[in-house]
């Protein structure tokens, strides 16, 4: 019969989405096993005290995908491999970048050979996660999702709500109001830019005054604005807050400027360069996320940042492990000649 299946009336999914999502989760986790007899439909509406109408549309819905076959006169069996089964996969990121290339392959090499990867890029809009969730919601086994979501947040936190948590992998960005019982994969903005400075606390003393370049065009977590900040005023900065770096941006000895879009880091050294300031000298220069251009860019740009193949590595083993934990991904600060 079916191992023990709660039907929750406080989430949104639909009750016989829910049946069918638990029949699909204990086939592929083994513990329902092929040719294995399940409960007839009035057996199951009895005893979880649902309609009768709710569970024949989960089956006949598992029989479309196959999960399921019902017998003349015997009733219904598992018709579907148990323990190999291909694990299926959507990736939900919000744009594609250098550092969500490495996420994506260092997933999939983690996962191996023995799953199947969609990626598709919400791109900030709820509306296409809507779609890519709605569209989708009993065709993988888990959903991965970046939610990085500026406008409507509310409306995306019920999206994703419609996700069982089992099946849900959260990874880059949490949101503070929402914090489901999934595995969780995420940067610590606010006090990962704190934590950063503070190891070249003692490269900065030789600056006067911090400029945090938080783009106006790129949205990108507030946090990191919470984080300059409270570092400036805990170390005693004179500090400003821009939106970006282009050919009338003032820069002077004794700036040093933390950037994180490469447009605004070229616009950095283009102006000291005309200026004839010297970076690391005169002007420090840190840049986000790490990228080997930046190794050898005069001669080293200091980073801080996330180990982006670490997050995809981890977010994969949450699923091979059916894990629920939240796991702060590894954060760094690497000196190099610009500071």
């Amino acid at each position: 019969m079916l191992p023990t299946l709660e039907i929750s009336v406080e989430t949104q999914v639909p009750k016989y989405a829910q049946v069918v999502n638990a029949i699909t989760d204990a086939v592929r986790r083994g513990t329902l096993k092929k040719g294995q007899r399940i409960a007839s439909i009035n057996e199951f509406s009895e005893e979880h005290y649902i309609s009768r109408v709710t569970v024949e549309k989960a089956y006949n819905r598992l029989r479309e995908k196959g999960t399921i076959v019902s017998v003349r006169g015997k009733g219904f069996y598992i018709n579907t491999v148990d323990f190999n089964m291909t694990v299926k996969v959507l990736l939900l990121f919000n744009k594609i970048s250098y550092y969500k290339e490495q996420i994506y392959q260092s997933f999939l090499k983690t996962l191996g050979t023995n799953a199947i990867v969609d990626l598709k890029i919400h791109h900030f809009d709820v509306q296409i996660l809507r779609s890519l969730v709605e569209d989708n919601i009993h065709d993988y086994h888990y959903f991965v999702i970046m939610p990085y979501f500026y406008e409507n947040v509310d409306e995306a936190i019920d999206i994703i709500k419609t996700i069982p948590p089992h099946q849900l992998i959260i990874i880059d960005r949490q949101f503070p109001s929402f914090q489901p019982k999934c595995g969780t994969v995420f940067q610590d903005f606010e006090n990962d830019i704190v934590e950063a400075l503070e190891k070249g606390l003692h490269l900065l003393r030789k600056y006067s005054k911090l400029y945090f370049v938080h783009s106006n065009v790129v949205p990108y977590p507030p946090e990191m604005v919470r984080g300059f900040r409270k570092f400036c005023m805990q170390s005693f900065f004179q500090n400003e807050v821009i939106g970006e770096v282009n050919e009338h941006t003032e820069i002077k000895k004794g700036d040093v400027f933390i950037v994180i879009e490469e447009t605004d880091l070229s616009n950095v050294i283009k102006i000291c360069l005309a200026k004839k300031l010297k970076i690391g000298r005169d002007v420090g220069i840190i840049s986000y996320n790490e990228t080997p251009l930046k190794e050898i860019l005069l001669d080293g740009i200091t980073v801080i940042t996330t180990d982006h193949g670490c997050m995809g590595e981890t977010a994969a083993q949450l699923i091979l492990n059916d894990s629920v934990e939240k796991i702060k991904n590894p954060f760094s600060f690497i000196r190099r000649k610009s500071l």
